[in-house]
């Protein structure tokens, strides 16, 4: 699951940096390897649906 979000983070041009809180070196190994990871376009669209935009609230 973390390889496919990073790999989600990487390719959105939205996002300009994940934030990795590596503790463990799995943690790290995962984060390399979504490097390696191409998500299609229908994987894109299924991990996208579910989301619902919401407007910016300020405090």
């Amino acid at each position: 699951m973390a390889q496919v979000a990073l790999a989600w983070v990487l390719k959105n041009p939205v996002v300009s940096a994940p934030i990795v809180g590596a503790t463990k070196t799995r943690h790290l190994t995962d984060a390399v390897a979504a490097l390696d990871l191409t998500l299609t376009a229908d994987e894109i669209a299924a991990l996208e649906d579910p989301y619902t935009p919401r407007l910016p609230t300020f405090f």
